[in-house]
């Protein structure tokens, strides 16, 4: 899971249903095997609260040398469910949160 930048690679991990401990090793991980000093944490709707307590389990228990490098907020629109009715798009918030190493 990489994306690309101007001048370095940076890891990207997506934020879903799991418990925050799995993205929290995700991240340790991330850090450990390879020579980058971002992560960056993205998540949509509710799992914004999942991305925002990994950061923050990381950053307190485990990775004392990272911080919060930066933090950018949107909202995507989203086609309608299936079987919704209705038929309108739906607007949901995103996240992006940058871990940075010292």
């Amino acid at each position: 899971m990489r994306g690309d930048t101007t001048s370095e690679e940076r890891n990207i991990i997506y934020i879903g249903r799991k418990p925050p401990m799995s993205y929290v090793m995700g991240i340790i991980t991330s850090f450990n095997t390879s020579d980058t000093k971002e992560d960056t944490l993205k998540a949509r709707g509710q799992a914004i609260t999942t991305a925002v307590d990994a950061a923050e389990i990381t950053r307190s228990r485990f990775m004392k040398d990272i911080s919060v490098g930066k933090i950018s907020i949107g909202t995507e629109e989203m086609p309608p469910r299936e079987g919704e009715s209705g038929g309108a798009a739906r607007n949901v918030s995103t996240i992006e949160i940058t871990l940075t190493r010292k």
